[in-house]
């Protein structure tokens, strides 16, 4: 759901306009889309306007997009009340999107809610008098493993509690930031208990390409392939002047297609 229908009656303002900043990235964003397919930038562009307006999307800037795209006001209109991500209301300064679908339910989601009432004073669909707070309820926001969570403007806060929610509310009332994403400290969406594969793992590194003329002569080939040309004569030397020659030529394939006749075997 948007946050519009719950919400009490509001005035809209009777004039929206980018500020010059965000015009100019508009364009940036309209630039992207061939000059028939400037309709397209109609998300993007809506999204921008609600940033700029404190979290929600009057009639005002609609109109402002949908002129700026030379498009039928009736169409963006169309676009912004179909989509969920767009609020037709005013809308706390941390706007909390509950998700209340099965697995968050099952795992707490009503802590959540609860501390949300006794902290801020305030239910679903509601907005605190201070203007800081709304909260509403969604459909599932794709975090099912680390349930329960919230989304608050931008920002995933999951594996929650009744106390770790209260301690968010708490930070974001005195402007400070907490770190998103798990609050029990996992790892992704690992188990609860940690990782029960892969413990020994580690992400890759990639190296830098080398400067040019310092490129390796004697480079090791792909798994699976054979060294080509110089590379593999290199590796003979390097082999050699090891000791490894004889390790190297036993495990050198043999040449020669089915049919003929290895060292020290007979035809058939």
């Amino acid at each position: 759901m948007s946050a519009d229908a719950s919400q009490p009656a509001h005035v809209e303002p009777e004039a929206f306009a980018f500020t010059s900043e965000n015009l100019d990235r508009a364009k940036r964003i309209m630039a992207r889309y061939p000059d028939d397919r400037q309709h397209s930038a109609v998300l993007p562009l809506l999204d921008l306007a609600q940033r700029q307006n404190g979290n929600w999307l009057p009639r005002s800037a609609m109109d402002c997009v949908a002129d700026l795209l030379e498009m039928p006001r009736i169409r963006v209109y169309e676009v912004a009340s179909f989509y969920t991500m767009f609020s037709k209301a005013p809308v706390g300064r941390h706007f909390i999107q509950l998700c209340r679908t099965t697995p968050c339910w099952l795992c707490g989601s009503d802590d959540v809610v609860r501390a949300v009432r006794d902290k801020v004073g305030i239910r679903p669909g509601e907005t605190s008098a201070d203007g800081l707070f709304t909260l509403i309820e969604v459909e599932c926001l794709g975090a099912c493993v680390n349930a329960p969570m919230v989304q608050i403007n931008d920002d995933y806060y999951e594996d929650l509690t009744y106390e770790r929610m209260v301690a968010i509310l708490d930070a974001l009332a005195a402007g400070e930031s907490l770190p998103i994403g798990s609050q029990s400290g996992r790892h992704g969406s690992e188990a609860q208990g940690g990782a029960t594969t892969l413990k020994t793992w580690q992400p890759s590194v990639t190296s830098p390409a080398p400067a040019p003329g310092t490129e390796e002569t004697a480079a090791e080939p792909a798994p699976g392939k054979r060294p080509a040309g110089g590379a593999r004569a290199a590796k003979k030397a390097a082999d050699k002047a090891t000791g490894d020659d004889d390790a190297s030529a036993a495990a050198e394939p043999r040449k020669g297609g089915r049919g003929k006749a290895g060292p020290g075997k007979t035809k058939g």
